[in-house]
């Protein structure tokens, strides 16, 4: 009886597992089948035949070709540059970045041109659209856009930057130096009235490396440069401030002067925002490396376009300097080297020589 009873209950409990499995393994099929019945039903992603080769057959006809539809002033409004600069870059990205490069995909059709690629980054830089309005005109899908504007930073950045983001050389020194001494600010390199954090040319981080410069006012020579700065910043001798209270006609005449020529800074980026208007619009859609390579970008781009534009708007002619019978007071001290060793005599005498207060600035006595 008790053997009996043993197999019984073994029994019941082999069937109750049995059934506990069946149930368990219909819900896990019933589960997958809903999931593959989901994904079955989900809409794949809609090719849309976009005609890229008559985009770039419109753009052509429209700014690059004999007989284009627009003239060139057209042109360098809508391009921000001149169109032999524009082609300079397109010429660059496509000989040197594989991306800009004009292939042939799987079925043996070229993809989009450097033309229609560079275009279209250019277009969002410079008027802050989103990356869907270029869609229509250059035959672009939102994704393929926002990879153009990727690389063509990228490649702005790699093949002009050394060039057009670099330190100043002597002769970049001595034209400023010259422009300045135009305004009346003989022996000042700039103004950082913008500037409202510790940057890496800042005369603190110079350690010894200062540019050295020989400049005359009022009789006196001089040896170290300035800046023109507002009221917030220290005492120092490398910095000029304006006269808050000028009681007479000499201090009223010197305010005036420096508070305009200090405005060069934010006429210079209110320029940068006005031709690149990506870097005034909010800029959620990137992350804090993308925003720092589209600002640099639109920095290289901007000094390319001076550089390239400067003989037709400049308001000084600095060529005069140039001239054996020059009244040049301000030179740039070739003799100084710029890469000598910072070592901790120099980095305390230079650190000494702008931090000490002067009685007055030259410019004031």
């Amino acid at each position: 009886m008790a053997s009996s009873s043993s197999d019984n209950f073994e029994d019941m409990m082999d069937e109750t597992f049995d059934q506990l499995f069946e149930q368990q393994f219909e819900q896990l099929c019933s589960h997958h089948d809903d999931r593959q019945q989901a994904s079955r039903s989900k809409k794949k992603r809609a090719y849309i035949e976009r005609q890229r080769e008559q985009g770039h057959m419109q753009l052509w006809n429209d700014y690059f070709s004999e007989e284009a539809t627009y003239p060139s002033h057209m042109f360098r409004r809508r391009f921000r540059m001149n169109k032999s600069l524009f082609m300079r870059i397109v010429d660059r990205l496509s000989a040197e970045i594989p991306y800009f490069q004009q292939i042939r995909d799987a079925t043996g059709r070229f993809g989009h041109s450097p033309l229609q690629k560079t275009t279209a980054a250019i277009r969002m830089m410079a008027y802050g659209c989103a990356a869907d309005a270029v869609d229509e005109y250059f035959r672009l899908g939102e994704s393929t856009a926002l990879l153009c504007l990727e690389h063509f930073v990228q490649g702005i950045i790699n093949l002009f930057g050394d060039e057009y983001l670099r330190r100043h050389t002597p002769e970049d020194l001595q034209r400023l130096l010259d422009i300045r001494e135009l305004r009346g600010f003989p022996g000042m390199i700039g103004s950082i009235d913008c500037m409202h954090w510790e940057w890496k040319n800042c005369p603190t981080a110079w350690k010894g490396r200062a540019p050295k410069v020989n400049y005359i006012v009022n009789g006196h020579q001089y040896h170290l440069t300035y800046y023109l700065t507002n009221g917030i910043y220290p005492k120092w001798a490398t910095f000029v401030q304006s006269i808050s209270l000028p009681q007479d006609p000499k201090a009223s005449l010197f305010a005036k002067q420096q508070e305009a020529v200090r405005k060069d800074v934010e006429r210079a980026f209110g320029v940068l925002q006005a031709r690149f208007t990506i870097v005034k619009n909010p800029a959620l859609l990137w992350d804090k490396i993308k925003i720092g390579k589209i600002m640099r970008a639109c920095i290289i781009l901007h000094n390319m376009i001076v550089e390239d534009e400067r003989d037709e708007y400049s308001q000084f002619d600095v060529s005069t300097f140039t001239q054996p019978e020059s009244n040049r007071s301000s030179q740039v001290d070739l003799d100084f080297l710029s890469d000598q060793p910072s070592n901790l005599g120099n980095m305390m005498s230079i650190r000494t020589r702008i931090r000490d207060p002067p009685n007055t600035s030259p410019i004031e006595s």
